[in-house]
């Protein structure tokens, strides 16, 4: 609960959600992706 309660969107991801993140960025759909970094983490690092 506590660490639910620090992510804005109020609740922690669902593996398949992080696994999507990867599978794109391995698809040639991200082929233009440089040297970005891609925080999956319901907005954690943004508050």
């Amino acid at each position: 609960a506590q660490v639910v309660a620090l992510h804005p969107i109020g609740r922690i991801a669902e593996p398949i959600e992080i696994a999507q993140a990867a599978i794109w960025l391995c698809s040639d759909a991200s082929s233009f992706m440089l040297g970005a970094v891609i925080p999956v983490d319901g907005g954690y690092v943004a508050q």
